[in-house]
């Protein structure tokens, strides 16, 4: 007997951070959830607005260079607005201490979006997540299969 079994409401939330393979078994049947959302790292779109709250929330001046974020989390946005206040420097030299969670669990995220694509609804647009088509580089060796001298 679950919780859920127990109540009636329309709504219910499942908090999960990352992982699926956590949830129990009677959450993953279609007849228990309405629907499921993935949520990639934000894009282009979302990062200046991320930025700005965390400019704002931290005292740094709006016309500071900020860093490459590409593989970025609202996190570690935070992060570096964070140092960048805590030790009095630029945004550019605070992020030289921040290392992506898509960079030290880059295999989990490509797994997660691999899993997610085409079984969960888009949390940025409308439809169903589709993972993107150009992954970030992973560290591993490239093997060239057009000349085994280069190998």
């Amino acid at each position: 007997m679950t919780w859920l079994a127990d109540h009636e409401s329309d709504v219910f939330f499942i908090g999960t951070a990352n992982d699926v393979s956590r949830l129990p078994p009677e959450f993953t049947r279609a007849e228990r959830l309405d629907a499921l959302f993935f949520l990639d790292v934000p894009g282009a779109a979302e990062k200046p607005r991320i930025w700005d709250l965390y400019r704002r929330k931290f005292s740094i001046a709006a016309g500071q260079r900020t860093p490459d974020d590409a593989s970025w989390t609202g996190a570690e946005i935070r992060a570096c607005c964070r140092l960048a206040a805590l030790l009095g420097v630029p945004l550019i030299e605070a992020a030289r201490h921040i290392v992506p969670v898509a960079v030290t669990a880059g295999e989990t995220v490509q797994r997660l979006r691999q899993w997610a694509s085409g079984r969960c609804l888009n949390a940025d647009a409308p439809g169903i997540y589709r993972r993107p088509d150009r992954d970030e580089p992973s560290a591993g060796r490239r093997v060239s299969r057009n000349d085994p001298s280069l190998n």
